[in-house]
């Protein structure tokens, strides 16, 4: 494998999932001005299940597939991998059939027993048809990652990003006027539809290549050993992605079931749900896009020259990583913490979320920070080492939600969110230095950019005062800002020459 070909497949990725993220946030702009916060909270209530379903079908298959596919390759076996692939899509296409007849059928027990909120129940049925199409799409995207073949599944995402929209646009006129429980089955018929045409995409170009690349070799494993291949590495990767995920859906459906308990209406807890999950999360979250091209390909670097045991590039991968992802996360929390209302203005046309993305905006640091540092991990091998830090932050945040949301409201989750954090960063932190011997420089990492951050905001927020409000004026204010938070880190020296050289390469 060429290292041409790892870096156009790493661009060509980098560049989908910017595409994906950047379209996905305007997808819920639209969704907000169509059903709502009360109608996001509901819409918000399926899609931590949906992704359950997504870590037990597919989450695993899909890495372990690339894997397999990349080896058998190597050894030119070429008739392995179209074994391992049927294999992988039988396996998957069963564990989704069952749990797709489950969703089907027990709707409405689900819905009514653990959700507590029966209006969800008509869109896990119209959800349960999405999953067959999900896992076997997720399998064949494995397939073309291991073969290198980038560019397939890139537009695959992008793809169902589009049909998603275009599949809400053209039926909501039909079912929004009906009802929230209606406006969220027309929400799901947008995950249902991008999720099928993602499907036919990627495999009318598998039926296109394997016509195209004829395969001469039979298979050299048989169906038991691809089998044995397959579970070896799926079960493990399933099995820790589904508690991750599971912990993770246990926090979304007790929060407006705690919020009740706080005093709020059903409908106040799930628009104060919508919110929090569906509108001001999505917005502190939209510039960690910039994040994914230097993370990825910071991993292989690391990794690299941990193998070869290069002290002085192992510690220069870790500060500038760091340094990056520390300068991006504060000036982006800068911004909401500056502007929380006028930003909230901006994107949805009302400030009532202000307050909330102003709590928000103090999370927004150590939330990039986390997503760099566990890409370092990665790239050290410590896989285990994530999954356990991720388990004790969501049982933090689970208890958080439910001791203290009754007597704090939402407030409550957002300082449990915090505290998980800030001693899972604490403690990646510490695990890097474990493995690597290289201390953070915490001055330049952390305590220049904050008071680069702090200055820049403080001098527009005065200018702000003086100004004439409207979405033009905050958008230069929010530049300025920017331009400012350039300046300043550049003056007190974390802007460096050799630092912008370290990430163009």
């Amino acid at each position: 494998m060429s290292k041409k070909t790892v870096i156009a497949g790493t661009l060509i990725l980098t560049s989908a999932s910017l595409i994906t993220k950047v379209i996905g946030f305007f997808y819920r702009v639209y969704m907000v001005n169509l059903i709502g916060s009360e109608g996001m909270g509901l819409y918000q209530l399926i899609m931590p299940i949906y992704m359950l379903t997504w870590s037990i079908t597919s989450s695993g298959f899909t890495t372990t597939i690339s894997k397999l596919t990349a080896q058998e390759k190597a050894k030119n076996q070429t008739g392995n991998m179209g074994r391992i692939l049927k294999q992988s899509l039988f396996m998957t296409i069963t564990a989704s059939i069952i749990i797709s007849s489950f969703l089907f059928f027990c709707a409405d027990w689900f819905s009514a027993t653990i959700l507590k909120e029966p209006r969800t129940a008509f869109a896990f049925r119209v959800l349960a048809f999405a999953i067959p199409f999900m896992s076997s799409g997720s399998c064949i995207r494995g397939y073309f990652l291991g073969l290198q073949h980038a560019i397939i599944p890139a537009i695959s995402q992008v793809l169902e990003q589009i049909v998603r929209i275009v599949a809400i646009y053209m039926t909501a006129s039909f079912f929004v006027p009906k009802g929230l429980n209606y406006a969220c089955v027309c929400a799901v018929i947008g995950i249902v539809s991008g999720e099928v045409l993602s499907f036919l995409f990627v495999f009318c170009n598998y039926i296109r290549f394997k016509r195209k690349k004829k395969y001469i070799k039979k298979p050299s494993i048989t169906v038991t050993k691809a089998f044995y291949m397959i579970c070896s590495m799926a079960i493990p990767l399933t099995a820790s992605r589904v508690v991750s995920s599971f912990l993770s859906t246990a926090e979304n459906i007790l929060i407006p079931q705690r919020l009740q308990l706080f005093g709020q209406s059903a409908t106040e807890a799930m628009s104060t749900y919508g919110e929090l999950t569906g509108m001001a999360m999505p917005l502190i979250l939209l510039p960690s896009a910039f994040l994914t091209s230097v993370s990825v390909s910071l991993v292989p670097e690391i990794s690299e020259a941990s193998a070869i045991n290069k002290r002085n590039k192992i510690s220069t991968t870790v500060y500038t990583a760091l340094l990056f992802s520390s300068i991006l996360s504060i000036g982006a929390g800068v911004v909401f913490a500056v502007f929380p209302k006028e930003v909230c203005y901006i994107v949805y046309g009302h400030s009532e979320l202000g307050n909330l993305l102003f709590l928000l905006a103090f999370i927004c640091p150590f939330l990039y920070m986390q997503m760099t540092i566990n890409g370092l991990l990665n790239g050290l091998g410590e896989h285990t080492f994530i999954f356990q830090t991720n388990v004790i932050s969501s049982i933090i945040n689970i208890a958080f939600i439910y001791f203290l949301i009754p007597m704090y409201g939402v407030n409550a989750y957002l300082v449990g969110w915090f505290v998980s954090l800030m001693l899972t960063m604490l403690l990646s932190l510490y695990k890097i230095y474990c493995c690597t011997q290289v201390k953070v420089q915490f001055g330049n990492c952390f305590l220049k950019p904050l008071l680069a951050g702090l200055a820049a905001g403080l001098v527009i927020r005065y200018v702000i005062q003086i100004g004439t409000p409207s979405k033009m004026f905050f958008l230069l204010c929010i530049s300025a800002v920017m331009l400012l938070y350039i300046l300043f880190l550049m003056l007190l020296g974390c802007l460096k020459k050799e630092l912008l050289q370290t990430l163009k390469y």
